[in-house]
């Protein structure tokens, strides 16, 4: 039976290593197989590219104990990665990113273009794993129905990791916000109850909830935020910011797992 694979998008850079460094965390305890996709505009390119990058997969093979299967493809990050991903039957992505700075938040606002037009997770990183296992974990419940579906990925999770799901809850005084969000926290711990996954709720501090859920993340030293995006996301939020954003190059450096809404998966059932 063919193995799983993790995507690492590789661009030569640190925050690349710090992506390939929290792969193999993953596949330590996974058994999942890694490979590496390396972007060029032009096909010419593609050659040089991949001598590069065959090195790179060389080394890690010295570091890891794993050599990462090397991809060199001609195209954009915005398109290419998430067809690679589908191509090599990826469960999931990881990329590293800068935090949101300069004058247009376009890192931020970049990594959220990649993510969106994928099937697969993206686990955005900004630094090196800062612990072995991926463990405490912090999940936002609001009042948004897509909430449901990351549930399928702390199943998938609590197959490796004995976890301890952090639910964060915004505080509102809308009634009608607040039966929602209700109703998604009532799903949340039925569902958690029955799989036997511990997991604690807290209400968040203030009304930015993406950034008090950062700041609870930093305050119990999360080891992973699990987060939905916008569904159909457009110009506007792109433009604007999208809650999203602030999490995804969040300044305290925590790594975040981006699930974006399936027509596919509306209902809650574990991942192979």
């Amino acid at each position: 039976m063919e193995k799983n694979k993790i995507l690492v998008t590789w661009d030569f850079t640190d925050l690349s290593e710090y992506a390939l460094a929290h792969a193999n965390k993953f596949a330590a305890i996974t058994d999942n197989e890694i490979a590496l996709i390396h972007i060029v505009k032009k096909s010419k390119e593609i050659e040089e590219a991949s001598k590069k990058l065959n090195h790179v997969a060389d080394e890690a093979f010295k570091k890891y104990g794993r050599r990462p299967e090397p991809i060199v493809k001609e195209g954009t990050i915005f398109t290419t990665i998430s067809e690679t991903a589908s191509d090599i039957g990826a469960n999931l992505v990881l990329m590293g990113t800068h935090g949101i700075r300069g004058m247009q938040k376009l890192t931020g606002s970049w990594a959220l273009k990649v993510i969106v037009s994928s099937k697969v997770p993206f686990v955005v990183v900004q630094a090196p794993p800062q612990n072995e296992k991926y463990e405490n974990i912090v999940f936002p419940v609001d009042f948004k129905t897509e909430n449901k579906e990351k549930l399928n990925w702390v199943n998938y999770l609590a197959k490796y990791y004995k976890l301890k799901v952090r639910i964060i809850r915004p505080d509102t005084n809308d009634e009608a916000l607040k039966r929602l969000i209700n109703n998604n926290l009532l799903f949340a711990k039925k569902i958690l109850d029955s799989k036997g996954i511990d997991y604690d709720i807290s209400t968040a501090e203030g009304s930015d909830f993406p950034q008090a859920t950062i700041d609870f993340a930093e305050k119990i030293n999360a080891d992973l935020v699990l987060i939905m995006t916008t569904k159909d996301i457009g110009f506007n939020d792109y433009l604007l910011g999208a809650h999203e954003q602030k999490i995804i190059a969040n300044t305290a450096k925590v790594s975040v797992m981006c699930v974006n809404p399936r027509e596919d998966l509306r209902k809650f059932g574990g991942f192979n």
